[in-house]
């Protein structure tokens, strides 16, 4: 009967504070989340001329750097003369090292189809012979995996006449490019756009894909999706996945943005898409992030949760299925609503990254509270 009472008591308590109690206990310390920063990965492609290469991907919002240089082939310490000539097996390469909170794999490789011939298998526009073929270079069996069903999807798709030539091989060994190849579209900007609008690459692209491959480029067009279990366990702290995945909660007062301050907006920590605003935020005295209202309301998806003998409305995002928290009928006007939320199931984006992170449609929302 004593212990039905403690366990009586604790539930109250959550109650009162509005969310339920935690499921996971973190043993590492205070603000576990915040302390574990997600590694950044590496990705590995050929899409012809290397400088053209790094320049599309390091326009992508989530990418860190890309660094030009030579794999696939036998030679080693290849020189950029050996690697053109193609005796050396090796192709002009990219690695794109990115943050896999801010961009996934699979992001990274529908980008990576828009902006290359994916049906040339001798070549890439210009650039003709093997060192200049198209491939994807895997680091491990996840990559391997989504690389072939994306282009599985692309060859489904027919978005091409001809089949799709671009190789996946296991990744062996990278070698970087000379120095002056690196950031080449920056050093030589005049002669680059001119090689660049030389090569046929750019009218090829809007002839095939239009201003669907502007906006991938720019980073505005923006497809939610929800990545596949492995890929989110490999992503997602313990803490993290434990919530999203396992409608769990973090503790009160010890998480990442319970007092976050700053302008900007709330997005899911595993799709991406935009949940709530820092305009709408407000200290509920719970310790865990709140809003009067969702900033995008199609993005919010509420079910009725009975957890606790109680009757919740659990609040999950619509496109990666998050758990993220509940909303209440206690909060202050003008809607009377309290989204009470959990840090974990969020990533916060300052108003003076939202331009680079491809949320940049949103600065006027913080333009207008000035």
């Amino acid at each position: 009967m004593k212990a039905r009472t403690i366990v009586f008591l604790i539930a109250v308590v959550f109650i009162i504070h509005g969310c339920k109690e935690s499921t996971l206990i973190e043993k590492k310390g205070k603000n576990t989340m915040a302390a574990e920063n997600i590694s950044t990965q590496v990705a590995t492609f050929a899409g012809g001329c290397f400088w053209c290469t790094e320049a599309d991907f390091e326009k992508l919002p989530g990418v860190v750097k890309v660094v030009s240089g030579y794999t696939g082939g036998h030679k080693e310490n290849p020189s950029y003369k050996e690697v053109s000539s193609g005796t050396t097996g090796h192709v002009e390469a990219v690695q794109v090292y990115y943050d896999p909170a801010k961009i996934t794999y699979e992001e990274l490789l529908d980008f990576f189809w828009r902006h290359i011939n994916p049906t040339d298998a001798g070549g890439q526009f210009v650039d003709r012979g093997q060192q200049y073929r198209s491939a994807i270079f895997y680091h491990d069996e996840e990559q391997r995996r989504l690389s072939e069903e994306s282009r599985e999807k692309l060859a489904k798709s027919r978005q091409f006449d001809k089949p799709i030539a671009t190789e996946i091989s296991p990744f062996k060994k990278f070698y970087e490019a000379e120095e002056y190849h690196q950031d080449y579209y920056k050093k030589h900007s005049w002669k680059y756009q001119f090689y660049r609008s030389g090569s046929g690459r750019d009218q090829f692209l809007r002839k095939v894909w239009g201003k669907e491959m502007e906006m991938t480029r720019t980073g505005e067009k923006k497809e939610y999706q929800k990545p596949h279990d492995e890929t989110l366990r490999k992503n997602l702290t313990p803490l993290q996945y434990d919530v999203t995945q396992k409608e769990g909660t973090e503790p009160p007062f010890n998480n990442e943005y319970w007092d976050n301050k700053r302008e900007g907006i709330y997005v899911d920590i595993v799709s991406g898409e935009l949940l709530f605003s820092s305009l709408d935020k407000y200290d509920s005295g719970t310790g865990w992030p709140t809003f009067t209202k969702p900033l995008e309301q199609d993005n919010i998806v509420e079910k009725e949760d009975r957890g606790l003998f109680m009757k919740w409305t659990e609040v999950r995002s619509k496109h990666g299925d998050s758990h993220l928290g509940h909303v209440f009928n206690d909060g202050p006007k003008p809607t009377g609503l309290r989204y009470c939320m959990n840090s974990a199931s969020l990533r916060f984006i300052p108003k003076e990254d939202l331009e680079k992170e491809g949320y940049g449609k949103y600065l006027k929302l913080f333009e207008k509270s000035r």
